[in-house]
Parts: C-alpha cells; structure tokens; sequence
C-alpha cells in the first residue's frame, strides 16, 4: 500500500514539474457592473511565449455561469512574456445590471499558447491553473 501512495505522489509531482505556465488567479472584485479578475502569469518555459489565449467564466455562489470574456492574456500588446518573467492580466466581465452577489468564482481556461518559434504548446499538460 505505502508504494502505491510514493507512485500516487511522484505522478503528481511528475505533473507539477510540467507546469510551463503558471497562473494564479485571484478572487473576484466586484466594482458596480463590473467584475475584475486578475491573472499572474509566470512563464516557465525554456522560450519566451509570444501569445497565450484564455477564456474566463464567472460563476455565481450556486455554479452558474453569469459572465464570461476571452481575451489574449500574453502578446496582446505584442510583447510576448520572457523565460522566468511574471506578468498580470486582468479580465474585466461587464453586465447590463450590477452584480447581486459578491460570492463569485472565477474559472479560467487556455485555449492556445504559442511560442516564440511559432510551436503551439498543449494547454493541457502545459498551463497550470491555481487560486490563492
């Protein structure tokens, strides 16, 4: 049984040490008809990333969706993010009415991450979401 466990524990540290970007993302603030959701960006890749691609869901305290934006998270001002930099982003989610709750969660998901080489990386294995 102990083996299992130290098997259990190396695949997820074998994991971890794949995260190529890490993103946190912070917890909601609500400001009238606006909802502010920042992203902090570290890219641990061995190249510079010349553009990543996310969408953000705003979910309300029973789970459902009441907000959504995608935008290009890196490159949008055509920098791209060096090797071993950090950058934040923040997604801003307009509604027509203010927000009735304050209780929400932010879900972020990447659709596309290129490289400076013009090489797409899997978002799957690569981008590595987490919350403070």
């Amino acid at each position: 049984m102990p083996s299992r466990i130290l098997s259990c524990l190396v695949g997820f540290y074998a994991i971890a040490a794949q995260a190529q970007l890490a993103v946190t993302v912070s917890p909601p603030k609500i400001a009238g008809q606006k909802a502010i959701v920042m992203l902090t960006l570290k890219n641990n890749y061995t190249n510079k990333v010349e553009s990543a691609r996310a969408i953000c869901f705003l979910l309300d305290d029973q789970g459902k969706m009441i907000g959504q934006s995608a935008k290009w998270v890196i490159g949008q001002d055509k920098t791209g993010l060096e090797v071993g930099m950090t950058n934040t982003f923040n997604f801003i989610i307009t509604k027509s009415q203010p927000f009735t709750t304050t209780n929400l969660t932010a879900k972020i998901s990447f659709s596309r991450i290129v490289l400076v080489d013009g090489k797409l990386a899997d978002v799957r294995q690569t981008a590595i979401v987490t919350t403070p």
